[in-house]
């Protein structure tokens, strides 16, 4: 079976195990970019399936390789949330924005 999709880093390892042999490659920084975005979808779509803390829990992961392999700073990305969320709130009080009329 074919998937050429971005794959956590103890899989190959698990397939030996189950007796199949995996081929893989490193991906380069280019591929590397669009298979994290790629994944992201996946498991976001996989959450929004589900909704459940595993599925959540994946997309954390990949949000933590992007965060790594683009060198964001966890400090600042949380201080940005925090700076957003006193200028225009967060999403506690479930209000929907129906329309807006000039």
């Amino acid at each position: 079976m074919k998937y050429n999709k971005l794959i956590r880093d103890k899989i190959p390892e698990i397939i030996k195990n189950d007796n199949k042999v995996p081929s893989i490659h490193t991906a380069n920084n280019e591929e590397y970019w669009e298979k994290l975005k790629a994944k992201l979808i996946e498991e976001v779509d996989e959450f929004l399936e589900e909704s459940n803390e595993e599925e959540l829990s994946d997309v954390l992961e990949v949000i933590d390789a992007v965060c790594e392999f683009k060198n964001f700073d966890e400090e600042e990305i949380e201080k940005l949330k925090k700076e957003k969320a006193k200028k225009r709130g967060k999403f506690n009080k479930r209000i929907i924005l129906d329309e807006v009329e000039d």
